[in-house]
C-alpha cells in the first residue's frame, strides 16, 4: 500500500530588510506559523526560543501554508519568499475600562505625556499650567505655573530628568519633575507660539541637555538646559514649522506649512537636505526610531487639493509602531489608517470614529493602536484582526491627547472637558 506523499513547497526565509536566512528549504504544505517559528529559531541558533510573525507578500501568515496557497492561488512552482519578523516577547492587554477621571485643570487639556519610565504623567492645559500627576494616588503631584498663555506642548527628556513645556506666547519653560519647580527663567526667542518640542536622544548625549523647539514663526531653535539659552537657530522655512523631531541618527527634521521637510545637522545648524513633494502643508512627521528614542534610557506622496473641503481632511498625527513594522496615521476624515512601515504599502483603514481623529498611540508590543477623537471617545484597534477591539467612551467632549505608557499598563487621555482620564486593562 502506497503512502500518500505530503506536498512540499520550496520556501526562502528572509528578514524585513531582505537578508536571506539560510538556503531555500522544502517545507511540508501543512506547516503553519508554529512550525515556521521552530525552524527560524533553529536557523538563527537561538538558545532561547523567540516568537516570530511571518509575512507573504506583506500579508501575515496565520494559517498553514496549504490554506494560504490555495486561497491566494499561489503557484508552488516558484520559491515562496517568507519574511520573518520578531514579535514582542510580552503581550499588552487591551485597555477596556476607565480607572480614574482626574479633575484639576480649569481649561482644556491640550497635551499628555508619560515620563520615559512610565512612572509619572504630565499634562499641559489651556489654563496656562503644567501638572505632574502621581499615578498611584491619581492626584496632582505638582501644579507648575508661570506660563502666560495656553500650554500647547510638553516633552520629557529621554532620561526623565527634565520636562519642557511650550506656550501660545512663544515661551518655553524647563521644569524639575521631582519638585515641580521651574529651572531658571522662561526661555524666550520665538516670536509666535510653540508647535513642537523634541529632545536630543539619550544615546547621542547623556546626560540630556539639548532639545529643539519649533514655532509658528518659521524657526526652530536648539536650547541647552544647562546654559539656559538658545545655542543654535535653524532658519530657512518660509512659513510656520508644524512639527519637529530629533532623530536617532542625530539629525533634526522639521515639517512646515511651506510644504517642505528640512533636515539639519546639530553641531552648527546647517541644512543637510530638503525633502520636497508635498502639495500642501506638512502637518506631522514620524521617524522609525521615535519609540526607542522616546523611551530613552528605559528600557508618504505630494498632493494638490481641489477644494477647501478636501484640505480639511488633514492628517493630524503619524506614528511608527515600536517594532517599526507599521505606520499609523490619524486624520480629519475620521479614520485611522495603517501602512507597512518597511514597504510603505497601504494596509487597512480603521473606521468607527464619527469625528476627526486627533492623536494615536501604540502599545509597547505593537499589537494594539489607540486613537482619540473629536467624537469624545478613545478606541483601541487590533492590528492583527484589523478590527475595533475596544470602544472607550467617558470624556464629556473632544479628546485632544492620548498616550500609552511605555510599560503597557496604562493609557492617559485629556481633552476639552478639562479632565485627565487613566485607563487600564
Amino acid at each position: 500500500m502506497e503512502v500518500e506523499p505530503v506536498n512540499n513547497v520550496m520556501c526562502q526565509f528572509a528578514d524585513r530588510e531582505g537578508a536571506v536566512l539560510g538556503a531555500p528549504l522544502y517545507l511540508p504544505q501543512n506547516a503553519g506559523p508554529q512550525q515556521l517559528q521552530q525552524i527560524v529559531n533553529k536557523l538563527l541558533n537561538n538558545e532561547e526560543k523567540f516568537p516570530y510573525s511571518f509575512y507573504i507578500s506583506d500579508q501575515e501568515l496565520l494559517v498553514p501554508l496549504e490554506t494560504y496557497l490555495q486561497k491566494n492561488k499561489v503557484s508552488v512552482e516558484k520559491v515562496l519568499s517568507i519574511v520573518y519578523q520578531p514579535q514582542a516577547v510580552f503581550r499588552i492587554r487591551p485597555v477596556n475600562r476607565c480607572t480614574a477621571t482626574i479633575a484639576g485643570h480649569a481649561e482644556a487639556v491640550l497635551s499628555v505625556a508619560f515620563s520615559p519610565d512610565g512612572r509619572q504623567l504630565a499634562s499641559g492645559s489651556g489654563d496656562t499650567s503644567v501638572r505632574i500627576w502621581d499615578l498611584n494616588t491619581q492626584t496632582p503631584m505638582f501644579t507648575c505655573t508661570g506660563h502666560r498663555n495656553w500650554v500647547l506642548c510638553i516633552a520629557w527628556s529621554p532620561d526623565g530628568k527634565y520636562l519642557v513645556s511650550g506656550s501660545k506666547a512663544g515661551e518655553l519653560q524647563c521644569w524639575d519633575p521631582q519638585t515641580g519647580k521651574p529651572l531658571g527663567n522662561a526661555l524666550m526667542g520665538h516670536k509666535k507660539w510653540i508647535t513642537g518640542i523634541s529632545w536630543e536622544p539619550v544615546h547621542l548625549s547623556a546626560p540630556c541637555r539639548r532639545f529643539v523647539s519649533a514655532s509658528k514663526d518659521g524657526d526652530a531653535r536648539i536650547w541647552d538646559v544647562s546654559l539656559k539659552k538658545c545655542v543654535i537657530s535653524l532658519t530657512g522655512h518660509t512659513l510656520a514649522i508644524t512639527c519637529v523631531k530629533w532623530g536617532g541618527d542625530g539629525v533634526i527634521y522639521t515639517g512646515s506649512q511651506d510644504c517642505t521637510i528640512k533636515v539639519w545637522e546639530t553641531t552648527q545648524g546647517k541644512l543637510i537636505r530638503e525633502l520636497k513633494g508635498h502639495g500642501h502643508w506638512v502637518n506631522s512627521l514620524a521617524l522609525s526610531t521615535e519609540y526607542v528614542v522616546r523611551t530613552g534610557a528605559f528600557d508618504h506622496t505630494g498632493k494638490t487639493y481641489s477644494s477647501a473641503e478636501e484640505i480639511k481632511k488633514l492628517i493630524n498625527h503619524v506614528y511608527f509602531s515600536p517594532d517599526g513594522q507599521w505606520v499609523a496615521s490619524a486624520s480629519f476624515d475620521r479614520s485611522v489608517k495603517l501602512w507597512n512601515g518597511v514597504t510603505g504599502k497601504f494596509v487597512a483603514a480603521f473606521r468607527g470614529h464619527v469625528g476627526p481623529v486627533y492623536q494615536i498611540s501604540w502599545s509597547a508590543d505593537s499589537r494594539l493602536l489607540l486613537s482619540g477623537s473629536k467624537d469624545s471617545t478613545l478606541k483601541v484597534w487590533d492590528i492583527r484582526t484589523q478590527k475595533l477591539k475596544q470602544d472607550l467612551p467617558g470624556h464629556a467632549d473632544e479628546v485632544y491627547a492620548v498616550d500609552w505608557s511605555p510599560d503597557g499598563e496604562k493609557v492617559a487621555s485629556g481633552g476639552k472637558d478639562r479632565v485627565l482620564k487613566l485607563w487600564m486593562g
